[in-house]
């Protein structure tokens, strides 16, 4: 079976000369494969199309997808967009007393199939001329285990409750203070409990546009559970949280999966495969089709992820495995020093931060970790020269590069014209192209508005950006942020490349434990009163660092013998408890 897909937001058919028309050989022989459709965007005939994949390298912006499937797929659609639209083939089914996780890339249905599963959108079945009733999607799935679930949601039988995916947006769309939200909530749990959980009590009577992230992820969170449903999808519900909220977040939602149906969507592996029983990896192209395998146990499906192989179905989705390190990354340095600081202090009267002197060596990468508001991105400004310390002084003068936590997109032009302009002769060289462009997907980018940029396109364009400037030290502030599990992967890779091969020092504020043990040669600790006050030690050896960091947060990790990824311990088993004896909290390998 063949599938083609145009992907609108990239096509630019004012911009180029049709070079998928001219350079089809259907169309060079008369045969009509390709027509320009009403709006101008190109039209591919499927039954037509000879799959040679000439318009597919043809095509400037890397918008057409020509894509051979398994034809056991046919009749597995679950929805079709559109003529040469996106496809989603299968879905997964809650089940009870279990915590479902969804796995897979931004862009190919995992948000489009818990809005099936609420019933807020009613699947097609590939007929979006003609739209089936609930009647004949039922009929589709008789015999299933889907039929009854989705029977019961269109009864009315089964109440759901969806966890937003973008929290950011809630003030937008909900005025007043947080405690009015809640109040309109409070069905399962009041006001003042869901407060106490999710740490929300100095916060009820603020506005809602005045919250952070952070805050807003809480709240959305607390909403979700307040709520008295049979079924509960949480979207990404790990973004804009530290690492003692995840872990927090995490328990929360499996004890309630103890009494309910819970789905959830998670991008941070290790908070994943802490949370979740089983999980339903989702393979396919962004844009143009997802398909659902079918649930398996969390370390399997997680290792299976990062493999890039179904071995029961014979596909290859990745074209080789990420890897993790077998052995911590080196603990002592035999290059200079970059930079030193002293004891830097600075108070805000609200806050006050205090961190205690340190070193920076030449081409190593520091990985910053600690709760929120304790002054991890004042501390990065402060070397960046944002912010001056109160106290305290760098001894040396080096030029810096720095992204921020919170990304603006206002600028009135094309990713290219943007990069072009900060690093004109950097971004067109070969090294460039190859060791940054390539891997974190840049090219399909250049040609879009920064305006039009999803979250997580903007927070490649802007890692590339800090990258193509030139400094001593790299700062990067979440650069995890809005990106899916495989744009982790390589953006941790891409960053420690290039301060390896440019000899250059980085440092990575970030709370994916995946990425930090990815990027990271070093670390520092960041603890105090969320805040109110924050302190900063370090750089430690990444041993010492990652064992200090994780006793706060009262968990330890041990390798997967098979992939040597980093897993979270189950609370108080064997190895758990052995490990914190010994005060080994980093890892032991399995």
């Amino acid at each position: 079976m063949r599938i083609a897909a145009v992907l609108h937001d990239r096509c630019q058919h004012r911009k180029c000369n049709k070079e998928c028309i001219n350079f089809c050989p259907k169309m060079r022989t008369g045969v009509e494969a390709i027509v320009i459709g009403e709006k101008g965007k190109p039209i591919i005939s499927e039954e037509l199309c000879a799959g040679c994949g000439i318009c597919v390298n043809k095509c400037q912006f890397d918008a057409i997808r020509i894509i051979g499937l398994a034809d056991e797929l046919k009749t597995e659609m679950v929805h079709h967009y559109g003529e040469n639209m996106f496809r989603l083939y299968r879905l997964p089914v809650p089940k009870k007393g279990v915590v479902t996780g969804i796995l897979g890339p931004n862009g190919i249905g995992k948000t489009t199939a818990i809005k099936m599963l609420s019933g807020i959108e009613i699947p097609n079945l590939g007929n979006f001329r003609e739209p089936p009733t609930k009647d004949q999607v039922l009929q589709h799935f008789a015999g299933t285990e889907l039929y009854d679930y989705l029977l019961s949601v269109y009864k009315g039988n089964i109440k759901t409750a969806m966890k937003p995916q973008y929290v950011d947006k809630i003030p937008l769309t909900t005025k007043g203070v947080v405690r009015d939200l809640l109040t309109r909530v409070q069905e399962r749990m009041k006001v003042n409990e869901a407060a106490e959980m999710f740490e929300l009590t100095d916060v009820l009577d603020r506005d809602l546009d005045k919250l952070s992230g952070g805050e807003l992820q809480r709240v959305a969170m607390a909403a979700t559970l307040m709520k008295d449903a049979d079924v509960y999808f949480f979207d990404e519900p790990s973004s804009y949280l530290d690492i003692y909220q995840r872990v927090k977040m995490a328990r929360h939602i499996k004890k309630l999966s103890e009494e309910k149906q819970v789905i959830v969507i998670e991008h941070d592996l290790a908070i994943l495969d802490f949370l979740a029983d089983n999980v339903n990896v989702v393979y396919g192209t962004e844009g143009a089709y997802g398909v659902f395998t079918l649930p398996r146990q969390v370390r399997t499906a997680i290792n299976v992820y990062l493999d890039g192989y179904l071995p029961e179905e014979n596909i290859r989705f990745r074209d080789r495995p990420i890897e993790f390190e077998a052995s911590p990354p080196r603990s002592e340095w035999n290059t200079g020093s970059l930079l030193q600081y002293d004891t830097l202090e600075k108070d805000f009267k609200e806050f006050r931060l205090k961190v205690n002197g340190g070193t920076i060596n030449v081409g190593e990468s520091i990985g910053i970790v600690g709760p929120n508001a304790t002054g991890k991105t004042t501390f990065v400004k402060m070397l960046a020269g944002a912010i001056a310390p109160d106290k305290g002084k760098l001894d040396a003068k080096v030029k810096v590069s720095y992204k921020p936590q919170y990304i603006s997109a206002d600028y009135e032009g094309t990713v290219n014209e943007l990069l072009s302009s900060a690093a004109f002769d950097t971004v067109r060289s070969g090294f460039f192209q190859s060791e940054v462009i390539v891997p974190l997907g840049m090219r399909p980018l250049m040609e879009k508005s920064v305006k039009n940029l999803s979250g997580g396109e903007l927070q490649r364009v802007a890692i590339t950006l800090c990258l193509a400037r030139e400094a001593d030290i790299y700062l990067f502030d979440e650069p995890s942020a809005y990106l899916d599990s495989n744009q982790r992967m390589n953006a941790a890779k891409t960053i420690r490349r290039m301060m390896e091969k440019s000899g250059k020092s980085g440092m990575i504020v970030d709370h994916d434990i995946y990425f930090l043990d990815m990027v990271s040669d070093s670390m520092m600790v960041f603890g105090g009163d969320p805040g109110h006050s924050g302190i900063g030690d370090g750089p430690y050896p990444m041993r010492d660092g990652m064992n200090r960091f994780l006793k706060a947060v009262d968990i330890t990790f041990r390798r997967d013998a098979d992939t040597r990824r980093p897993r979270i311990n189950k609370p108080e088993s064997r190895l758990d408890r052995e490990q914190k004896s010994v005060g080994e909290y980093y890892y032991a390998a399995d």
